[in-house]
């Protein structure tokens, strides 16, 4: 019976002594290896906490340069909203400005629009009076050209008529002249034939029959250049009437030459 029953008051039951003292056995060995576990946990946390303190660290001075930047950044964001703010306020002038102008401009473009149409209104109705206007000018064209046509040729025929007459008149001027001129020349011939049979007959009287005879020589040859030159300026003048050139009718001045 001995170690048999329950040893009272540490157990109620036999073997609760045993069983505390394997549960306690087991709780050792567990508080082992949970401070084993504690010792890793802590050694790797302290590893943890070096590594996350360096990037504090880092995150502090990456922070203080985000900070310097993001002053940086509103600063100069103070600037562009300044900025922008007067762009828009210029903008704004701009606008309304342009606003003025494109009211005025369309003012001027109705008021333009409407001018045009009232031409063009206009336009049109001279338009119609010209091309009325034009028609009667050229049907008067047409009758003018033909009348321009008939008096061009009257006026043709008259100019050969003209030409025939004043051809005529200087033909007539000239014959005039030659004859009067021939005739003096012929008769101033049969004198000085006449001289000169009384020249060869009369020996006596030659000296004064000789000056009669050069008398009368010259004075054939002074009549032959002056109908010469008769002749020669009106068959000039016939030319220049026949070549269609207007000329003064009017005699050849001509020198009265004396007989001896």
């Amino acid at each position: 019976e001995t170690n048999t029953l329950p040893f009272h008051p540490f157990e109620n039951q036999q073997g609760d002594i045993l069983r505390v003292e394997k549960e306690h056995q087991v709780l050792q060995e567990q508080l082992k290896e949970a401070e084993e576990k504690f010792e890793q946990l802590q050694s790797r946390s302290l590893e943890e906490i070096g590594v996350l303190e360096e990037l504090l660290k880092k995150s502090l001075e990456e922070i203080k340069v985000s900070q310097n930047e993001l002053d940086w950044f509103h600063q100069d964001s103070e600037a562009q909203v300044k900025k922008w703010q007067q762009e828009k306020k210029e903008a704004r002038d701009n606008l309304k400005a342009l606003r003025s102008s494109v009211k005025k401009h369309t003012d001027t473009q109705e008021r333009y629009l409407k001018t045009i149409d009232d031409k063009e209104k206009q336009y049109n109705v001279y338009l119609n009076t010209f091309l009325d206007t034009s028609n009667k000018f050229a049907n008067e064209k047409v009758k003018l050209e033909e009348l321009i046509k008939k008096s061009q040729d009257d006026s043709q025929e008259c100019e050969k008529r003209a030409v025939k007459a004043e051809v005529s008149v200087l033909q007539n001027w000239k014959e005039s002249e030659v004859w009067k001129l021939s005739g003096t020349i012929a008769k101033a011939e049969t004198n000085l034939k006449m001289l000169r049979a009384l020249s060869s007959s009369a020996s006596a009287a030659a000296p004064v029959l000789k000056s009669q005879i050069d008398a009368w020589e010259t004075f054939i040859s002074n009549v032959k250049k002056q109908l010469e030159k008769v002749e020669a300026e009106y068959e000039e003048k016939i030319q220049l009437v026949q070549s269609g050139a207007r000329i003064s009718l009017s005699k050849v001045e001509t020198v009265d030459i004396p007989s001896p």
